[in-house]
Parts: C-alpha cells; structure tokens; sequence
C-alpha cells in the first residue's frame, strides 16, 4: 500500500502534461483530416464478418496489467475504427437516417469533452445548460413551432418520440400513472402501419403494452387513412376504452410519407387526443418554404420531440428528493427527461447551425430531396429498374430482369428474393450502401439522402452498379 506522502504532489496515471496533449492531439487530428479527405476513395465498408473484427481487435485477451504508450494506443485505436467501420460519412452512403458527421461537430465533441460538464443541473452546467436551451430554440425555429417549447437532447429518434409518449400518457391518463400504475387503465395509441418499431418500446416501456397500438391503414400514398382512424377511435370508445394520443409522420422512415398533419391536428382537438408528430427524419424540412402546406399541422401538435407545454414533461419526468438542492430559477434537465447525468450534446449542433446558419441547412435539406428527385427520374428511365417511391430525401425502387413474365405470385414471390440478394451483395461490394423497405407489398431497395457529403456524380454511379449485380444475380438465380 502507498503512503500519504504519494499525495502531497500526486500525479495520476490519466494525467497528462499540456504539452503531450498539444502533441498527442495534432498527431490525432491529422490523422482524422487525412481520413476524411480519403472518404471518398474508400469503400463505405469493408463488410467483414464478426470474427474478423473480433480477431483485429484481439477481443479475447485481458485488461493489460500496465499501462500503454499514449500516443500508440491513439495510434492503434485511429486503425481499428480507419480499417474495420461502415463510413456513415462516405458519400454513397444513403442506407439510414445517420448522417454524415460535420467536422465542426466531431472538434466540438472534442471541446465538450474536455470540460466535461454534467447537463443534469444547471449548478453543475451553466454554460452548457445554456447553450442547450439556446439550441432547442434554434430547433424550434426551424421546425415552426413555439420557440417556449420545452425539450432537451436525447440520444437519438427513439427516445426523442419516447420522451413525448410519456408525457402524454401523464397528460391523457385518468389517475396518476406515476404513483398508482396503469390499474388497468385501457389508454391507446394511434398510428399508422408506417410508424417506426419506436412506438412499440414505448408502449412497452411505459406500462400500456403493444397491445394498446391501433395500427391505422394507409392509402395508396401510404399515408395514414383518415376515415379508418376516426372509425377505430369511435369504435374504442364504445368498448370502453381510452383513446390517448395519435402520431403523424412527418417523413416515415420507409418511404418519407408525410401523414396528413393538419387533417390530424383537427380530429385530435375534436376527441380531445394528444397529437404526437414523429419528425424524427423528416421535421426540419419544415424549415423550407415550399414544404409549408405538407407540414403546416406540425406547428399544431403537443410533441415533436419538443413539447409545447415545458410543465407537461415535468409533470412527466421530474422527482425532488431531500438531497437535491439545485433550485428552480433555471432549467434542470434532469427534470425534462429520463437521465439525470447527461452529456454535453447540444455543443456539436449548437456549432453547426451557427457555422453555416438557417440558410446553410435550408439549402443542405432541400440538396438532398433535389438529389432523391433526380434519382427516381434516373431510375424511371432505366428499363431494368422499377420506380416504387419518392418522398423528401427517400427514394424506393427494385431491380426486375426485362425478360421476366410479371403478373404472378411465383414472379412476386423471385422478385423480392432476388432484390434482398440484390441488397446484400450491394452492401457488401462496399460500392454504395442502400436499406431496404417494403412498398405495397413489394421488397424495395431503400435509398436515403441525409448526407451533405453526396453529389450527383455519386448518384449517377449507383444505378449501373445496381443493374450491374442484379443482372450477374439474376443470371445465377435462374441458371441462365
């Protein structure tokens, strides 16, 4: 055991002079500048198995019992993810709603790593709970809607619509879900078959169970059926249920249907509903002028990630023990929210509007619908693809041989073999990267622009590729 004289100048095994971290840091930085600039010379991703990640990182051994270098480790580490990661920043990538990260926000990750503040309590976050605030204002702009909106970053979609379902389930229920339970109390929420699986944990999550979901059929524009969502709302009351909320996409995660937002925001107020808008990857295209009327019930709802009534998520989320002594004159955001430490999120987005400002971004969303739009004319033009769907930045289609005889359930049924083994191969060529959707029964593949990194020269170098490999599959398929 060390004596007490060890820490009268005690120097840590973490610490670091400043000079190495200036050293440490440009020799890091260099390396992330020299990855990026070859982003586009790489695959999206070298599509290894597990086991071949697992053996490049030596998953199996211990802890090391001593200490590494600094500067190999960085060194090691900057391998590990340059050599063995899907670039979500690549430009062809366009396989989910993760995009590219902006350089500004990865040295503001940086910076708020640095000094590290708790964004739980304002006493241990001031600056940072500010900066927050001040970006949730920003968001709201963007989106519309009432800049005293409460909210606060969370970790993705998922728990952004989460935190808003909660809130409304302690707004809508009869009794104190928070202390006495659900007791059998029969909420339910609507949706329509296009709503993202995060309304399924929620429900979970929050005591009702998937059960309490009314799924809402789509029309031919696979938005949400208005008359069948009034008739399974009036045929729940009758039952004895208790109708809860209704949540509208704004840009589905499937297709980017945008739901008839004000026709909703119209029947919620008739029946008394809590109207939820999922604008977990369409809502800030409410930002452009020529999307007012599609998203002009957004400014209508209780929740879109942010809420209109900031009392509403405290009534939902916020406990004061004895041991608390934060005070109230300023946000605590643990009383918004699950978490009670949280990390500086806000700094990276906070960078990044003001770097580019309203106008950037105006111009970064409407770029990518404008890419998604040229890409279904392409792909309409290409007499071995299918044109399925096109809304905001998402574009769906399919691979179908001109030679083969439609019109069967046994051509169906090849079709969508043949475009999921269309997909996987493309994602594993590292040449591109696309998800898949299903669009009226019909396997899709999925393509979706949420990246500033993309031009049309990348755009135009998908289709051939495409047509490319589902000829070579095709070929292999029907052993022609």
């Amino acid at each position: 055991m060390r004596n007490d004289d060890s820490l009268k100048n005690r120097e840590a095994p973490l610490a670091m002079s400043s000079e190495q971290f200036r050293e440490l840091g440009a020799q890091l930085i260099d390396r992330v500048a020299g990855f990026l600039e070859s982003l586009p010379g790489r695959p999206v991703t070298g599509a290894e198995s597990p086991a071949d990640v697992r053996h490049a990182l030596a998953a199996e051994r211990s802890l090391p019992q001593q200490g590494v270098d600094s500067a190999q480790l960085l060194h090691h580490a900057a391998d590990l993810l340059f050599d063995h990661s899907l670039f979500n920043g690549h430009p062809r990538f366009w396989g989910y709603i993760t995009s590219s990260a902006a350089p500004i926000g990865a040295l503001g990750e940086l910076l708020a790593a640095a000094v590290n503040p708790n964004v739980g309590a304002w006493l241990l976050s001031p600056m940072a709970s500010e900066i927050e605030g001040q970006t949730i204002r920003w968001v709201a702009e963007m989106l519309r809607y009432p800049v005293d909106c409460g909210g606060l970053f969370v970790s993705g979609g998922n728990m952004a619509n989460f935190v808003c379902f909660l809130a409304a389930r302690q707004a809508k229920a009869p009794l104190d879900v928070r202390t006495k339970g659900m007791d059998g109390t029969r909420l339910r929420a609507y949706c329509s078959k296009e709503t993202h699986t995060w309304i399924q944990k929620a429900a979970d999550m929050a005591g009702m169970g998937t059960d309490a979901i009314r799924w809402i059929p789509v029309d031919g524009e696979m938005k949400m059926d208005l008359t069948a969502l009034r008739e399974q709302i009036l045929k729940d009351i009758a039952a004895g249920d208790r109708p809860a909320l209704v949540v509208g996409n704004a840009g589905s995660v499937s297709t980017g249907t945008v739901d008839p937002l004000p026709e909703l925001a119209v029947l919620c107020r008739e029946f008394g509903l809590w109207f939820h808008v999922d604008g977990a990857y369409g809502g800030l295209a409410a930002v452009l002028s020529d999307a007012q009327d599609a998203f002009a019930g957004l400014r209508e709802a209780d929740s879109v990630a942010l809420v209109r009534d900031p009392e509403r998520l405290r009534a939902a989320f916020s406990y004061h023990p004895v041991y608390y002594h934060f005070g109230v004159e300023a946000t605590n955001y643990f009383d918004l929210g699950p978490q009670n430490s949280r990390g500086f999120r806000a700094l990276k987005l906070w960078l990044a509007l003001q770097q580019v400002g309203r106008e950037g971004y105006e111009r970064m969303i409407s770029d990518d619908i404008r890419l998604a739009r040229t890409l279904f004319e392409r792909i309409s033009q290409c007499p071995e693809l299918e044109a399925l769907s096109q809304s905001l930045s998402i574009t769906t289609f399919r691979f179908v041989p001109t030679d083969l005889a439609l019109g069967d359930d046994k051509a169906a049924s090849y079709l969508d073999e043949l475009n999921l083994k269309l997909l996987t191969r493309l994602q594993a060529s590292g040449e591109a990267y696309l998800s898949n959707a299903v669009v009226h029964g019909k396997f899709a593949l999925r393509a979706c622009i949420v990246n500033f990194r993309t031009s049309l020269t990348d755009i135009e170098a998908l289709l051939p590729i495409v047509v490319r490999i589902g000829k070579a599959l095709d070929l292999e398929m029907r052993g022609t």
